[in-house]
């Protein structure tokens, strides 16, 4: 009889329960929805009991009218870069600090005095933050003693999920390397980077492979979480390297670009892909002896969602796509910076916020929805110019909700000067990746070739040369306006 894989996207606004065969033929998905709380300006906290509740309610979702015996593995891709204390039986000691919350700003900045800049991303493949984990620890440490005192694992999200359905305490290294403490290299917790934080090593989980099994369901949450006791539970990793994988980016130097809420471009190398100019970071694969370089953009998808409730009433995207074949390519030399959330890659300023360039009386509406787009890809071009120095990438896999419509996907290929393919599963690259994970990690794929089971390449969507002569005039003002922005950024910031 056929055996079943559950695949959990285990995110910021919710769980994403996914069933697949073991032929990667997907049953049913089910999303239970949780909460964030904001508050102090750039303070952002989970409630674990919510992760724990919506893993449980989705796998008992994703299981109705099916035998549960039929689960050969569960396993999870995650949000990364959090910071959960529990003690030795497992109980969180206070809510998680999840990857949004940048209260930190002071650790961060004593981890860079401490070791400089550049070395810290020589060592871990990212820049000090206090997006990163060990910041949020050492915080912590000074501001709530007592419950650093108590602490006996810091964990991250699916790692949590894994202690209370296993029993034990384990990351794995792709997850690990979003912590700021990873030795990229050495796949070994960084001793240095430790004491500069002044962090015992034993308050860090044991490291993994993500394809190891964590270990099995336990009698005691059997019944709660609706799996058999014994059930494997293999480890999974971090959410961006497990889309590489449902990106079909298998092999050295093969590339995928997902656009979604934000976007980045990612892919699979054998060596750290270290970015002097420290565009780009860098994670441990999901895949074992694989690295996962990274770039990626704060504002994507919702600088679309902002100009359609801005400008648009609201309108369907389908709406929105239809404005933009209206408009130009380059709309009318019209200049969108998508800087509305701040920026990571490639400016890395948090005290950015978005313009229009160039506003002249022709402009339309459809000319400005057209410029954001175009913006969100030049934006992006930027990006994969820092790749390109060190890899001729000529094709990419496109995934995430942006990628289904036809126009977006032939802006992004004539900014970048790429054939993008699209998988007929864009939206579900995570979990396919958790779910080859699983089957890998325990047996049932031979490796992450397997990856072909969940997904064909539908289509691909060619640079168009007349676009791109318009598009290379305006790069280079679409660049140089950001540097022309940065003392009005620093001065809006102090309003």
């Amino acid at each position: 009889m056929e055996q079943f894989l559950i695949a959990h996207d285990l995110g910021t606004s919710g769980n994403k329960a996914t069933l697949f065969t073991t032929k990667g033929k997907l049953l049913r998905s089910v999303t239970v929805s949780y909460d964030v709380r904001f508050f102090n300006g750039n303070y952002a906290e989970q409630d674990p009991e919510n992760w724990w509740d919506a893993v449980c309610d989705a796998t008992k979702a994703v299981l109705e009218g099916e035998d549960a015996s039929r689960v050969a593995a569960m396993s999870f891709s995650a949000q990364m870069q959090g910071c959960l204390v529990v003690d030795k039986n497992g109980v969180p000691l206070r809510d998680a600090m999840i990857w949004a919350d940048q209260r930190a700003v002071e650790e961060a900045k004593h981890l860079e005095k401490e070791i400089g800049a550049k070395r810290m991303y020589r060592i871990t493949g990212h820049r000090v933050s206090p997006s990163y984990s060990i910041e949020k620890l050492m915080w912590l440490k000074k501001h709530e003693p007592e419950v650093y005192g108590k602490t006996y694992k810091m964990l991250q999200a699916k790692d949590y999920i894994i202690a209370r359905a296993t029993g034990n305490f384990v990351t794995d290294y792709s997850d690990a390397s979003g912590t700021n403490a990873l030795d990229l290299r050495k796949l070994e917790w960084s001793e240095e980077i430790l004491k500069a934080a002044g962090i015992e090593k034993e308050k860090l989980p044991k490291l993994k492979k993500s394809t190891d099994i964590a270990g099995y369901i336990q009698d005691r949450v059997a019944g709660e979480i609706g799996l058999p006791a014994g059930t494997p539970v293999v480890c999974g990793g971090g959410d961006g390297p497990c889309s590489a994988v449902g990106a079909a980016c298998i092999r050295d130097g093969e590339f995928y670009l997902t656009f979604g809420t934000s976007a980045w471009i990612g892919g699979t190398t054998t060596e750290p892909f270290i970015d002097e100019d420290q565009t780009l970071f860098c994670f441990a694969h999901v895949i074992p002896g694989r690295y996962m370089p990274c770039g990626a953009m704060q504002a994507a998808g919702s600088s679309y969602s902002y100009i359609r409730h801005a400008l648009c009433d609201g309108a369907s995207y389908e709406e929105l796509n239809k404005m933009i074949e209206k408009s130009p390519p380059g709309a009318k030399n019209l200049i969108f910076l998508p800087y509305l959330l701040g920026e990571r890659s490639p400016r890395w300023n948090p005290d950015t916020s978005g313009a229009f360039l160039g506003i002249k009386p022709e402009h339309e509406k459809r000319d400005y929805v057209r410029a954001v787009m175009e913006g969100i890809a030049m934006n992006m071009e930027l990006i994969l110019k820092a790749y390109r120095k060190q890899a001729d990438i000529k094709t990419m896999c496109l995934t995430g909700g942006g990628a289904k419509g036809e126009v977006v996907a032939q802006i992004l290929a004539d900014v970048l000067d790429v054939t993008l393919r699209r998988p007929d599963c864009v939206e579900e690259a995570t979990a396919i990746g958790a779910a080859v994970i699983a089957g890998v990690g325990v047996g049932v794929f031979e490796d992450f070739w397997e990856v072909k089971r969940f997904l064909e390449f539908q289509d691909e969507v060619h640079p168009i040369a007349a676009h791109q002569d318009d598009y290379e005039k305006l790069k280079p003002i679409f660049d140089q306006a950001y540097d022309c922005m940065l003392p009005l950024y620093e001065k809006l910031s102090r309003l």
